[in-house]
């Protein structure tokens, strides 16, 4: 069974049989912090990897008032921590967050939290902003699901199916992954350029840029936070460039809307973006917190290690309604995240 039918199944089991209120009462886990990225009302392509990244504005609807009904409150970043560090039992909490600046963010994601007065936090990546950094992981996707072959130096890839645009972004995706990011830099670069995608023009089409970031960094229910200049996976980087990558973006951030950032998002998020070194890194940048994808609840014992926190994944290909509760239960990640040890996403 596949990892993914894996994961459907266990939803549907505990979705069917209502097991997440009772596993919530009895753990130690005081509140969640979701991961999302886009959120867009259209449905994805029949080729689309990006597609868990991406939730519809109902769907975000749905979570917020389940959540609610629960019994959790949706809080800020920083009540989060107050209530992790003042050792008593408060309400369970929901904090939202969401990664990159996408520029639907502003049009489908704002309306919907304004509605529920959902207060969130967005963790901005400066160069995207600025246009000239690249998306390239949807950039890779838009490539391959635009050409029928794909041209790698002197190979030619037949991408004309589905199965065989999936197989080709999952060798590359994961190629990409391994290699320096300079590296990286350089040959998505090169395969644009192959392909007639002019990358800063990609980026400026999904982030936003400046002036529709002030909507956000002037909204009371957003709080703005660093998410690093050019979303290069830190722990690829020689220690001074990942911290220059780390406190920069935190002072852009401030020379631009007179605050600096108090949290930060490392870009990927996984164990095998981001460890030890980064932990500490995000600690001497001053970061009251600093989140990771690494699955998992929050618990007492977060209070002391604030920039390691969990977060949990509103995956877009499990936007069932049946699910929310699933999501709400902090426990049950914790588990998966300390069975499964792999790099991650």
């Amino acid at each position: 069974m596949s990892r993914y039918r894996a994961f459907k199944a266990a939803f549907e089991v505990l979705s069917l049989l209502h097991l997440s209120p009772l596993l919530r009462r009895f753990s130690a886990c005081r509140g969640v912090i979701f991961t999302l990225h886009r959120v867009l009302p259209e449905p994805p392509a029949a080729f689309s990897p990006n597609a868990i990244l991406q939730v519809r504005p109902d769907f975000l609807e749905a979570v917020i008032v389940k959540a609610r009904a629960a019994g959790f409150d949706i809080v800020t970043m920083d009540e989060a921590l107050a209530r992790l560090r003042s050792g008593a039992r408060h309400r369970p909490f929901v904090v939202f967050t969401f990664d990159d600046a996408y520029r639907d963010n502003l049009t489908h994601a704002l309306p919907v939290l304004r509605r529920h007065n959902a207060p969130f936090t967005l963790f901005v990546p400066t160069a995207l902003v600025d246009g000239v950094g690249e998306v390239w992981w949807q950039a890779l996707e838009d490539i391959i699901a635009a050409n029928l072959v794909v041209s790698l130096g002197d190979r030619k890839v037949d991408t004309a199916t589905v199965e065989q645009k999936n197989a080709l972004y999952e060798e590359l995706y994961w190629y990409y992954r391994t290699i320096p990011e300079s590296q990286r830099v350089e040959e998505i670069t090169a395969l644009a350029d192959a392909h007639g995608v002019d990358l800063p023009a990609h980026c400026r089409a999904l982030i936003m840029d400046w002036d529709e970031l002030r909507t956000f960094a002037n909204e009371p229910l957003c709080t703005i936070g660093a998410h690093t200049v050019h979303h290069y996976e830190l722990s690829k980087l020689a220690e001074d460039e990942a911290r220059t990558e780390m406190t920069a973006s935190a002072d852009i951030l401030a020379e631009r809307f007179g605050v600096r950032p108090r949290h930060f998002s490392y870009p990927i998020g996984s164990r095998q973006a981001a460890g030890a070194r980064e932990y500490r890194l995000a600690r001497e940048a001053g970061f009251e917190s600093a989140v990771t994808t690494i699955p998992g609840g929050l618990y007492p014992d977060h209070a002391e290690n604030t920039t390691t926190l969990p977060r949990i994944s509103l995956n877009g290909n499990f936007q069932d309604p049946r699910y929310i509760d699933v999501f709400l239960t902090g426990a049950l990640f914790t588990q998966i995240a300390k069975r499964d040890k792999g790099p991650g996403g």
